[in-house]
């Protein structure tokens, strides 16, 4: 605009700067200076600053409407909340600098305002708040959460962003979720004739359905993600647009019985496919074809997601992560199925309900860390971890009754308390609220075999498998005892066999070899059974496992004594 009037230009910034001198002491604050097109305040309450920040721009843009788009004057405002040093007249301090790398990040005619901000002004300020993530801003030595501030809070919760509901605390699960959005891009239908479109649309308003039944994925709506059906645009650039991280798109093609699909899930940030596959089937009962096809792309887009966040998770100290980042690396270590593992996810699950003590996946993460604590007796108070697993479970599910996850947990409980029908209800609960959960599919599984019912617990496994193509050990683990239950000690061999890490499948494969006659191999599992845990007793194991029929109890034992356990 210089560059076409530089006067007009130089007078108009300098008439918002006086208005801006004009009004400041009406909100206790000083105009400590501008240099061109800038200006340096300081206020003693940041509710005063944000809300001088709102009237300004308000100001501002009521003297740009009348303005052709060419000559109308935007200002950015960044607000931070901390210290300053006052030296004569000179002010200087890292929350300064914090301050003015917030402004450059803020888009024109937008406010922006630091994590130390919002916590003091989001109770007493009924604005919008949009989390636009956490920054690493040049010489500035910590990361600073950033959010935008709207005058209107319908706004705000119109953004695909993460947003604050007006009236409630901070919510640090919902900071966290901005890595975990996404979105599906209406699918592409290929092929003669436009009557046959319906099965794209319907399975991408399916697919969209269906992840947003997992509750830690931020799902842009369908409506939101039709406005892009034309593809005109690339899909890193759509979600540039939307502010998601993921992206799921894919294509229909029809050609005479035969159906094909393809679908891939971008990691937008990175620019890179994470996943896909191609499905081929022959058109036969529709309806079916596509329930199916729907669950195993949802299952495999949320798992993957899932291992791409822990990923990115796993060199960050847990200072640096929120509640749901810490939650997933306290997942990381309670998949090892050590003392000193599990141990460390209890205390990262504790430091994230520290963060947000109404955090339902937290209580739930915590109830499993009680139940391993009790089954591997490790600690000096074992008895009652049993009755904290299940007081975890039951308080996940009061601070969500809708998440699978505290249900899963407690059919969990249940399961290891030998309450075999409610655990069998609490699963069957949990998969009505997300049937697509794999990870809840295959704890159920395993207690459908503990409740004398294998030859279902090995299709539901099955089941999950085909959901979940990135299925982790505890799949094949559970699959590996059902097969174990029905005497079918090769296959239970087999497959435990397949787990990446052994160690916990080692009893199933030591009873099975001792079946076999295979004795020189039942006791060298037994000798990594020993090692893995060096007080083992297969009397006390009896007492573990959860079996409803004292037949398979007196079954696995006699496998685990016959291998010299």
């Amino acid at each position: 605009m210089m560059s076409v009037d530089e006067e007009g230009t130089a007078d108009a910034v300098r008439e918002r700067l006086d208005i801006f001198r004009s009004e400041i002491d009406a909100f206790s604050g000083e105009f400590k200076g501008s240099a061109g097109d800038n200006a340096f305040m300081i206020f003693e309450s940041a509710v005063d600053a944000v809300t001088f920040a709102v009237e300004m721009q308000k100001i501002c843009s009521e003297m740009n409407q009348s303005l052709a788009a060419n000559e109308q004057i935007w200002f950015r405002f960044g607000i931070n909340l901390g210290e300053v040093l006052v030296q004569g007249d000179d002010i200087s301090g890292e929350s300064i600098n914090i301050a003015a790398r917030i402004e450059a990040f803020s888009n024109p005619g937008r406010i922006c305002i630091s994590g130390a901000t919002y916590d003091h002004v989001s109770n007493n300020l009924q604005y919008g708040y949009e989390y636009l993530g956490g920054h690493d801003f040049k010489n500035i030595g910590k990361t600073v959460d950033v959010f935008q501030v709207h005058e209107n809070p319908a706004s705000a919760a119109m953004t695909p962003g993460l947003r604050r509901d007006i009236n409630r605390s901070v919510d640090y699960r919902e900071r966290a979720i901005p890595n975990q959005s996404i979105v599906v891009l209406p699918f592409e239908f290929q092929g003669n004739s436009e009557d046959d479109k319906w099965f794209a649309e319907g399975l991408t308003e399916d697919v969209t359905t269906s992840l947003s039944r997992f509750h830690n994925l931020f799902v842009i709506s369908r409506d939101s993600a039709y406005m892009y059906r034309d593809r005109l645009k690339a899909p890193k650039q759509v979600a540039s647009e939307l502010r998601v991280r993921y992206v799921v798109e894919g294509s229909v093609r029809k050609s005479g019985a035969r159906l094909r699909i393809t679908i891939q899930l971008l990691d937008a940030l990175l620019n890179r496919t994470i996943w896909g596959e191609q499905y081929n089937r022959n058109i036969e009962d529709l309806f079916d074809l596509q329930d199916e096809i729907n669950q195993v792309i949802v299952s495999a887009t949320a798992a993957q997601i899932e291992v791409t966040e822990q990923e990115r998770t796993r060199l960050l100290p847990p200072a640096n992560l929120l509640a749901y980042g810490i939650v997933l690396k306290g997942e990381r270590y309670l998949s090892r199925y050590t003392q000193k593992d599990v141990q460390n996810a209890r205390s990262l699950f504790e430091a994230a309900l520290e963060s947000d003590s109404s955090y339902s996946r937290a209580y739930a993460a915590s109830s499993r860390t009680s139940n391993l604590i009790w089954r591997y007796d490790w600690s000096e108070d074992t008895a009652n971890s049993l009755d904290e697993a299940l007081v975890f479970a039951q308080r996940a599910i009061e601070m969500d009754g809708s998440d699978a996850r505290g249900f899963g947990e407690l059919g969990f409980a249940h399961l290891y308390r030998k309450e075999h029908e409610a655990a069998l209800n609490a699963y069957d609960r949990a998969l009505k609220l997300n049937p697509n959960d794999a990870n809840v599919m295959s704890d159920m599984a395993d207690a459908l075999a503990h409740s004398g019912r294998s030859e279902e617990s090995i299709d539901l496994l099955q089941k999950a498998m085909r959901l979940n193509p990135f299925y982790p050990d505890q799949y094949v683990w559970h699959l590996g005892g059902a097969y174990f239950n029905l005497k079918r000690y090769d296959d239970a061999i087999k497959t435990i066999q397949k787990m990446q890490n052994p160690t916990e499948g080692r009893r199933i494969l030591a009873a099975s070899y001792a079946y076999l006659g295979r004795k020189d191999e039942a006791q060298s599992e037994a000798d990594r059974v020993r090692r893995a845990h060096p007080d083992f007793a297969a009397e006390r194991w009896a007492d573990v496992q959860p079996d409803k029929y004292p037949e398979d109890v007196e079954h696995f034992l006699e496998g685990l004594k016959r291998a010299g356990l």
